[in-house]
């Protein structure tokens, strides 16, 4: 009896990820990423988080494209068509961040504009961060880039997932950060994500040891205002706080976001740049890439043309 052939990933997904891949080798892996658009427009480096990849920002690469700028949109190493080893030290944040600033510095980019949003906000700000002449200016969603100033409250769904077993089972085993907070309690739309979105966001990680990396991020959260992570985000936040006070920052806030509260936004983000454009979005979630793209991206594209 012949084998059944092996049935490749359709990475399009109906069409609403036409995008053709890039690789970037790591010294931990390949990573994938796009890089769309005129070469000698603008470039727009946008930055995912958890447990989302590149496909988040699918609507966003094409207005900017068609506006004349230049696209760039990475996958984290174990998210989207990145690789997924199963080795949980490789997601920690600093090495993320670390990843991040090679792929960009390979590309020599100048004059940039970076989006970042949850966790990509961290990562993607390390390389503005250590690389102000090379970026003109910043577009932050709902992401933090601070010290804890104390305990981190945390809700319940992530106090499980970063229990021990009770995690694996939840994350690694029943999908439960994609299937449950992606698709439903990150969303104030959740209809809006049909079976081409939904597929998407499921693809790159059909397996047990290929969420390794979804459940890594909710364990690097800071408890409070001591330890690595609280120590490397604050580092990174002092260092963009004198690359980028003068420079324009953009912020599109979602204010039903369950994991970043209005709070972060006006007594971190806005204390550190007051003179910033803002877009508060009242109908909007954690996702609000999803919930609120007619919003924000003709907002950015105002931001972008100033």
């Amino acid at each position: 009896m012949p084998l059944a052939k092996r049935v490749e990933q359709d990475w399009t997904f109906g069409g609403t990820w036409p995008y053709p891949p890039r690789w970037f080798d790591s010294i931990d892996g390949r990573m994938h990423y796009v890089d769309e658009g005129p070469r000698g427009g603008r470039p727009i480096v946008m930055v995912h988080g958890n447990p989302t990849w590149g496909y988040l920002y699918r609507r966003f690469i094409e207005a900017v494209t068609q506006a004349g700028y230049r696209a760039i949109v990475l996958d984290h190493l174990g998210f989207g068509r990145s690789d997924k080893p199963d080795q949980p030290d490789l997601y920690q944040i600093h090495r993320h961040g670390d990843r991040c600033e090679a792929l960009l510095e390979s590309l020599n980019l100048r004059d940039a504009t970076i989006l970042v949003q949850d966790w990509g906000g961290p990562i993607g700000l390390t390389w503005a961060a250590r690389n102000p002449d090379r970026v003109r200016s910043l577009a932050i969603l709902n992401t933090f880039v601070h010290r804890p100033p104390g305990k981190v409250a945390l809700p319940l769904p992530l106090k499980l997932f970063r229990t021990p077993i009770v995690g694996e089972v939840m994350v690694k085993g029943l999908h439960a950060f994609v299937r449950l907070f992606l698709f439903k309690a990150g969303l104030v739309f959740p209809r809006r994500l049909g079976s081409h979105e939904k597929a998407a966001y499921l693809a790159p990680h059909p397996t047990w040891s290929s969420r390794t990396s979804i459940l890594m991020f909710p364990r690097e959260i800071p408890a409070g205002p001591l330890g690595e992570v609280s120590d490397f985000v604050a580092e990174v936040h002092d260092q963009l706080i004198a690359g980028f006070s003068a420079k324009p920052v953009f912020i599109a806030w979602p204010m039903q976001d369950v994991a970043f509260g209005p709070e972060i936004l006006e007594d971190l983000w806005l204390h550190d740049f007051p003179h910033a454009d803002v877009l508060r979005i009242k109908n909007a979630g954690h996702y609000i890439q999803e919930d609120a793209h007619e919003k924000v991206i003709p907002r950015l594209l105002k931001f972008l043309a100033e």
